[in-house]
């Protein structure tokens, strides 16, 4: 049973309650939007398109409404929270100035006579399951392409994001789309598995653990649905030469504590090469501690709460493990409620948990290496294969690195470069798919062949 509330984790105290929908009122939703559907695939493009774009312009207009939406839901510092709202606009406003680009024809060089087009076309009525972290950028990313192209939308928010799960729907509602073509479901897991069943639903995208990417796949591939995942991450931020260490340990500190370290595909590993290992561990040590944890209102604030007394709970454990196994805790490790201080672990090896566990929130692990083929082989020694960071003052070895390593994203000398127009996604268990950028309207859409006779 999924439990929907507002529980602000700064103060543990419970704000709102939200029932499930019922079993009809998830019927009657489905049914809403596979009648839309046949009527949204024939709206013009440019009808569509003004129509999403009006969305992205909603969401700018309520900035501080939605803001301090997700602030009380998840502890999201409120800075980042405004900043998060700007950037699910941007998203949103890509898909509708790229919409003649996701729709149009694909002509096909041909050997005979005659002509032949991939032609984009929708498939219907998808599921969304989304998580708590990013709250409106996770929706943005997975609706807006997909309305464009003429799909109809059910979405299924985290347990803990129920009003911004209202809100969002209400702007897609004040845009004046259909109400058939984006619905808010407050969904237990086992109505989850019956939307995905039922067959006027054509796909699911997950965003989420990867326990939980599991079992919608599961349940998706039983009923031969599409299923795009995006899972978790453990990527890795390789080191090995700079002109400017105090600079390259800030891009290392904004990458790990970025949303309070619960970002998918947040710097969580720090490999660095043996001559500069020292300093970096000093330098990153001290820039992390100094990290202000508050108030998320506060205007200041870098790191709020973890988003759920849970949560915190959770990677206290995982902390405590690694020192048990060997580990040694160069800074931090404490908890107070769901606050946790950043912390910076070194020391782990092959052989205990956390060398391949993801740590989802403020925490560092930081690792020597002698050279850059150790460096790869470290970062590759991951059953995750999200995002990546390389830092180096050498451009070949830079491209050679991006050709080795296994991941989704490669970033080179740079963090928080993310932009609507680059598609993000991973290999392994990180995920199957691409959201974002051109390649995120590629997921959920009959590439259709029409070929032609002279």
């Amino acid at each position: 049973m999924t439990h929907y509330a507002v529980v602000n984790p700064a103060t543990g105290e419970t704000l709102a309650s939200y029932p499930t929908h019922t079993d009809d009122e998830v019927q009657a939703a489905i049914t809403t939007a596979h009648d839309e559907y046949r009527t949204w695939r024939d709206v013009p493009v440019a009808e569509r398109a003004a129509l999403i774009r009006r969305v992205a312009e909603l969401h700018r207009e309520r900035r501080d409404e939605l803001a301090a939406i997700i602030v009380r839901e998840m502890g999201k510092p409120l800075a980042a929270a405004e900043g998060e709202v700007d950037f699910a606009a941007d998203i949103t406003e890509y898909y509708a100035d790229h919409a003649d680009k996701i729709t149009g024809d694909e002509p096909i060089e041909i050997e005979g006579e005659g002509t032949a087009v991939i032609r984009r076309s929708p498939l219907g009525v998808l599921l969304g399951i989304m998580p708590w972290n990013f709250p409106y950028y996770q929706v943005a990313r997975f609706a807006a392409p997909n309305i464009v192209l003429g799909n109809t939308i059910l979405l299924k928010h985290a347990g803990q994001c129920p009003e911004s799960a209202i809100a969002i729907e209400k702007i897609y509602r004040d845009a004046g789309l259909p109400e058939g073509v984006y619905i808010n479901l407050r969904l237990t897991n086992e109505q989850a598995a019956e939307v995905i069943a039922d067959p006027r639903v054509q796909g699911v995208s997950v965003t989420g653990s990867e326990r939980a990417g599991s079992a919608v796949a599961a349940v998706a591939g039983q009923h031969l649905k599409k299923v795009a995942l995006e899972l978790g991450g453990s990527d890795p931020f390789i080191l090995l030469s700079t002109d400017d260490l105090d600079a390259t340990v800030q891009a290392a500190v904004d990458a790990r504590l970025d949303n309070t370290g619960q970002s998918c595909n947040a710097a969580k590993r720090f490999i660095v090469h043996e001559d500069l290992y020292d300093a970096f561990l000093e330098k990153f040590t001290a820039a992390m501690t100094a990290a202000k944890t508050g108030d998320p209102f506060g205007d200041d604030t870098v790191l709020g709460p973890l988003s759920s007394l849970t949560a915190a709970e959770r990677l206290e454990e995982q902390v405590d493990r690694a020192v048990e196994q060997g580990a040694t805790l160069v800074a931090g490790g404490s908890r107070d409620g769901a606050f946790y201080g950043p912390t910076v672990l070194t020391d782990v090896t092959a052989d205990m948990d956390a060398y391949r566990e993801e740590f989802f929130g403020p925490v560092g692990v930081v690792y020597k290496v002698a050279d850059e083929d150790e460096a790869v082989a470290v970062a590759n020694d991951t059953p995750f294969g999200l995002g990546s960071y390389v830092f180096t003052t050498d451009e070949e070895q830079a491209q050679r690195i991006a050709d080795k390593i296994d991941a989704g994203m490669v970033y080179v000398n740079c963090v928080l470069a993310d932009e609507a127009g680059l598609p993000f996604g991973g290999v392994k268990r990180s995920g199957t798919s691409r959201e974002m950028g051109l390649l995120a309207a590629d997921e959920f859409v009959n590439k259709k062949l029409i070929r032609v006779a002279a």
